[in-house]
């Protein structure tokens, strides 16, 4: 008997707990509880991760484009995980990083692609693996993506010339520095800057092949022996006009001249911005900027991957657009949302 009781007393211990159990899991009257831990867990392990691979991440430019991702995600509720190459010529380190989010199995990937040939198999790749890309900033040579967000570069290179064109009344003798081979976006500026000066017969493009690198050092470093070839004996230039491509480039360019006290003695129109560029064109050493909108890129550049996940229909190019800024307009309140875009929090 003793031994039948004992077991009567825990058989109902473990339908008491049992219970409670099914209790909890139920939820409260108002539907609150365990039960809905349990749903948020689940709806955690759902939520979308998107990788979001600029070209570099330190400068001001790729610093907004995450701005502008971080603010899409939390509106539709995603993740994003935010991680490039430290120098914008590594094209081995930003290909290792496509390849280690495709073993991560991402739901997606927004990329910024270094190089438009050397980054076509890991693109494709991520294809084949049933992982939607969508790229930003600068073109890779294959079709195997959902939407290109990106500055209509081609455009925006021939808004630079034309500008500098005016500056010049249409004549004289200009230079142009390249970045680097491979970087689609700023070929098809240099294209664009080449295009308008032939529209201008009155000017002659004394040099075009020199090409400044991904870094300001090199950037400077080049200008230091283009401006170098054009100089007179008594040390002014027998140039009248520079363009360059990119913020590192124009950049390079500025102190350049700066160094050789030339600054202001040329007219000079760059592409981007930055603290220090503004800094010249409020001090009339830089005559004007071409400017795209990078946190409408990486804004865009999210919104239109997560919808390519969900199987909605995707523009195939669209276009965040492109302005001229000069010292004349560069107070406007439209201006300086371009000048000094908005940077994480």
């Amino acid at each position: 008997m003793k031994y039948s009781f004992t077991s009567f007393v825990a058989a109902c211990a473990l339908l008491l707990l049992a219970g409670c159990s099914g209790s909890g899991g139920s939820g409260s009257a108002d539907g609150s509880g365990a039960g809905n831990t349990s749903g948020s867990q689940a709806g955690a392990a759902d939520k979308l991760r998107i990788a979001v691979i600029p070209k570099g991440t330190t400068h001001e430019f790729w610093k907004a484009i995450h701005a502008g991702a971080e603010d899409a995600a939390k509106e539709l509720g995603v993740e994003i995980i935010w991680k490039g190459p430290v120098k914008e010529d590594d094209k081995d380190g930003q290909i290792k990083v496509v390849e280690s989010f495709i073993d991560e199995k991402v739901s997606g990937i927004v990329l910024a692609p270094l190089d438009d040939t050397a980054l076509r198999a890991p693109v494709d790749a991520a294809a084949d693996a049933g992982i939607p890309v969508v790229i930003i900033d600068s073109d890779v040579k294959t079709d195997k993506y959902a939407s290109f967000v990106a500055t209509d570069n081609k455009k925006g290179g021939q808004m630079g010339g034309e500008h500098l064109a005016q500056l010049l009344g249409g004549k004289g003798k200009v230079v142009m520095l390249r970045y680097q081979t491979g970087s689609a976006s700023t070929m098809n500026r240099e294209a664009g800057f080449l295009e308008a000066m032939k529209a201008s017969p009155g000017i002659t493009v004394a040099s075009e092949e020199q090409q400044g690198g991904a870094t300001t050092e090199s950037a400077m470093a080049a200008s230091e022996n283009l401006i170098g070839r054009f100089k007179k004996p008594d040390g002014s230039l027998s140039i009248d006009g520079i363009f360059c491509p990119n913020e590192s480039t124009t950049f390079g360019m500025l102190r350049a001249l700066q160094d050789a006290g030339l600054a202001g003695k040329v007219k000079f129109v760059g592409f981007d911005s930055s603290a220090k560029l503004v800094d010249g064109m409020k001090g009339g050493q830089v005559m004007g900027l071409v400017l795209q909108n990078p946190y409408k890129m990486g804004y865009e550049g999210v919104k239109t991957i997560v919808a390519a996940i969900k199987g909605e229909k995707v523009e195939k190019r669209v276009d965040t657009g492109v302005s001229v800024i000069t010292p004349e307009n560069m107070a406007s309140p439209e201006s300086q949302k371009l000048l000094f875009p908005p940077q994480p929090k």
